[in-house]
């Protein structure tokens, strides 16, 4: 058993047993309104698509006036960079899974069910994706077979541990990797177009990408209520990029950054060394930089919360009250037959 799979198991138990679904409920669950959440969700989402559209229609409009058949050719690139670029991502992320961790006694029995049966999918298309693409490397590929393994025995507690071991290490890598591709990418695109309309939706087009690859990496989502995080620091990401004017504001921004660029130190030398001139480049990079660790702290989070859940004892559910209720009423009955024989 690896130093890293201990915390989890040691916070199942409690004086030598497992972990109560109140005691769960006490320590990590926090009350949140689901359907608010998820009408929250989609708001961020509409708001992020209707400033993202109203970017590239001023692109098409100010390039119609100079030429109307390149006004229309743009308006057609846009359209379909707006279908490609961000409908088609955003679509992918609502659509993929996700642990349920925030629950009570009444809910908690069907969660470990669903995220039992999401492990149990996330383990098969690793397998499924190492088997069949030649060179992914996103993978660790003997960690990959313990964990085909563990499927094929029906090791449940060994299945779990060895996606563990998968998030904590191979995938966390290919996700820093695409982190800093992704952050190299906006910092360049924002330094060479240097146009504030342009520079929000190129962000906006890095930030869902980015986004979109990680949860295709990991095979699960954040939860409705971190997502909207996530697609709230997307918008403020396509604001601040749209609103860096000058030099001056530039400073500002990045100064407010200083915090993130400490804490991802090698990003912070590979933007400066790409565009050392570029205020605006390094500051959308950070942020894009920022949207990548946000996005797999939340997952990996949610991975350790289910994996707690899943050992919690669940006590007093539905199908126990309705036993309980059907042995009052035999009682009952059975006394009252007493009370009338006497």
């Amino acid at each position: 058993m690896s130093k890293k799979e201990k915390p989890a198991e040691q916070e199942n138990k409690q004086d030598g047993g497992k972990m109560t679904i109140y005691e769960y409920e006490q320590k990590y669950v926090k009350r949140q309104n689901v359907r608010g959440a998820k009408f929250l969700l989609r708001f961020v989402a509409a708001v992020i698509g209707i400033f993202l559209f109203a970017c590239l229609l001023f692109l098409s409009l100010r390039l119609y006036d100079i030429n109307k058949y390149l006004g229309y050719g743009a308006g057609a690139v846009c359209l379909l960079l707006y279908i490609f670029c961000f409908i088609v991502p955003l679509i992918k992320i609502m659509r993929t899974e996700y642990f349920v961790t925030n629950v009570n006694a009444n809910t908690a029995r069907k969660a470990q069910k669903h995220n039992r049966k999401l492990r149990h999918k996330l383990a098969d298309k690793i397998i499924d994706l190492t088997g069949k693409v030649e060179g992914v490397g996103w993978y660790d590929s003997a960690v990959v077979g313990k964990l085909a393994i563990a499927v094929k025995t029906g090791d449940e507690e060994g299945l779990k541990q060895r996606l563990a071991e998968l998030y904590s290490g191979s995938v966390k890598k290919s996700a820093k990797q695409l982190i800093l591709k992704s952050s190299l990418k906006s910092a360049t695109y924002s330094a060479l177009s240097q146009t504030a309309k342009v520079d929000a939706a190129l962000v906006i087009f890095v930030n869902m990408q980015l986004i979109k690859d990680i949860v295709f990496l990991y095979g699960f989502r954040p939860s409705d209520p971190k997502l909207v995080k996530i697609f709230g620091r997307v918008l403020q990401n396509s604001l601040i990029a749209y609103g860096l004017g000058g030099l001056k504001i530039g400073n500002s921004v990045v100064q407010t950054m200083g915090n993130a660029v400490k804490g991802i130190p090698i990003l912070g030398t590979a933007i400066s060394a790409l565009v050392d001139s570029s205020v605006q480049g390094l500051t959308n990079g950070t942020l894009t930089a920022v949207i990548g660790y946000q996005t797999i702290k939340y997952l990996n989070d949610e991975y350790r919360l289910q994996s707690i859940l899943d050992g919690v004892e669940v006590a007093e559910t539905e199908e126990e009250f309705k036993e309980t209720c059907t042995e009052i009423e035999r009682e009952l009955r059975q006394n009252k037959k007493l009370a009338a024989a006497s």
